[in-house]
């Protein structure tokens, strides 16, 4: 049964690129097999329409090297955490068999973030449930990531991972995007800050690299505490 080592799944298509493009470019090139999973199609977006989101998502993901993109076909701007959506994401889930879930921050300035990030949760639960579908095989992701990039109110991240080889990939796969960020200034949970885009990532991208001595970083957030087995291996310097 095919098995993804990791799947993103966030709430519009451009979302995985922009909160961990470069981790997911990374993994591709490392040889891992990743997919996205979009919850919508963004067809309440403001600008573009569903069949150029979609044609650019198919874009953005063979610059990132993912391989598998699919999209849940939940309602843009109206999807709820209840029992129904849980169950067709639960299922989605026992069909890709992810090992390791990336869900967009707990908190978020978009409430399509917010709600997809504990609806990830439940469904990931939800799907080792063997009741659920009795004629699918349950599977339970083994861990779930946090992409808290973006958010400074939120918690410290628990670790960053170092894009600086996959940085420029990870604007490759948004400057797919024309149709949203051609000219923007701001998307998703990026602030503006009177730049282009594409430098506002760049400067937050450094930002997080930084806490990791690295040029470009991406932050994810756990709720488990992370093990260390053998503290003389520890890295990023004190002094």
């Amino acid at each position: 049964m095919p098995t993804l080592d990791v799947l993103a799944i966030v709430p519009h298509p451009d979302d995985a690129e922009l909160i961990c493009g470069g981790t997911l470019a990374r993994l591709a090139r490392e040889g891992r097999h990743v997919g996205i999973l979009d919850l919508t199609q963004g067809e309440m977006g403001t600008r573009g329409s569903v069949e150029i989101r979609a044609e650019e998502a198919a874009n953005a993901a063979m610059v990132l090297g993912v391989a598998v993109r699919e999209h849940l076909g939940l309602a843009d701007a109206g999807f709820e955490n209840r029992p129904a959506t849980r169950k067709l994401l639960a299922m989605a889930l026992r069909r890709l068999r992810p090992q390791v879930v990336i869900a967009p921050a707990p908190q978020g300035r978009h409430p399509d973030h917010r709600i997809a990030s504990q609806l990830v949760r439940d469904a990931c639960f939800l799907a080792g449930i063997r009741k659920l579908d009795p004629d699918s095989e349950p599977h339970r992701p083994r861990k779930l990531l946090y992409a808290i990039a973006y958010r400074e109110d939120h918690v410290k991240p628990t670790f960053v991972v170092d894009i600086s080889a996959d940085f420029d990939t990870k604007l490759q796969a948004l400057a797919c995007y024309a149709s949203q960020f051609e000219g923007a200034t701001q998307a998703g949970e990026v602030y503006p800050t009177g730049e282009p885009l594409a430098e506002v990532v760049r400067h937050q991208s450094a930002h997080y690299g930084s806490l990791i001595r690295c040029a470009y970083g991406e932050p994810f957030w756990t709720h488990e505490t992370m093990r260390v087995d053998d503290v003389m291996a520890l890295q990023v310097e004190t002094f």
